[in-house]
């Protein structure tokens, strides 16, 4: 069976098997058997392939590890827990931002604090003067997924009202060159904050405001799948979400 997966990933990056084959020191027959025959390299030729193309390796060969396998990287992929968000040390948000060289993206309703932190605006309007691609989620205040929200942390209207401030206080970088906003009606389990492999992830509890839930400080680890998933359910959110203009 071919690995039709290994041969889109090329195409797309405009590889060849040769040039494939000697950036990762390689004969290039190997590398086609890789393709025409479905063949599964060792593993760290799976992990020079996964960094070349930008992918997981988990993604372009997926029944090379075992579940325990990817169980136990997926479990290395956790960097901390935080009891609640309140309790993340003020400058992490600053500091993993700063260390994004090709992605920044937030996945909130509000993410009021984030938005009033004008740190956290330089950082962000820096970043995507030097090309690092940043995008923001924020509720739209008159979806129904914001009502319930508001509902379930006993905020009511407050909810859509902290939404539209932090639309304000981003008024600056709205009309950033390389930092896109959007609006989005998604019934949010977590808010999402990501600087290339590196997330913090919000966990969300009925009853409770986010500051008072916990945060999860994950980094990516070859043949994981936590940070994977996430970031998927990022680009699904950001796939459906409405432009502003």
């Amino acid at each position: 069976m071919q690995n039709e997966r290994l041969r889109a990933a090329l195409l797309e990056r405009g590889l060849t098997l040769d040039e494939l084959a000697t950036t990762i020191d390689v004969d290039a027959k190997t590398v086609e058997r890789w393709v025409t025959t479905g063949r599964t390299p060792y593993r760290r030729h799976r992990y020079a392939v996964a960094a070349q193309l930008g992918l997981d390796e988990t993604y372009l060969w997926p029944d090379a590890l075992t579940p325990d396998q990817i169980a136990g990287a997926s479990e290395s992929e956790i960097v901390t827990v935080y009891p609640h968000r309140w309790s993340v040390p003020s400058d992490l948000w600053r500091r993993m931002f700063e260390t994004a060289e090709h992605e920044i993206g937030v996945l909130v309703f509000s993410g009021l604090f984030l938005s009033e932190d004008s740190g956290i605006h330089r950082v962000l309007r820096a970043k995507a003067d030097t090309g690092v691609r940043v995008r923001i989620l924020l509720g739209d205040p008159n979806s129904a997924a914001v009502a319930q929200r508001g509902t379930d942390e006993g905020l009511e209207d407050a909810m859509a009202a902290k939404i539209r401030n932090a639309l304000v206080m981003y008024r600056r970088l709205r009309n950033v060159e390389g930092i896109d906003f959007r609006l989005h009606e998604t019934i949010l389990y977590n808010s999402i904050y990501r600087a290339d492999d590196q997330l913090l992830v919000n966990t969300h509890i009925y009853g409770f405001p986010a500051a008072q839930a916990p945060v999860i400080h994950l980094r990516k680890v070859a043949g994981g799948s936590m940070v994977t998933n996430y970031v998927e359910s990022f680009e699904q959110v950001w796939g459906r979400a409405q432009e502003m203009e």
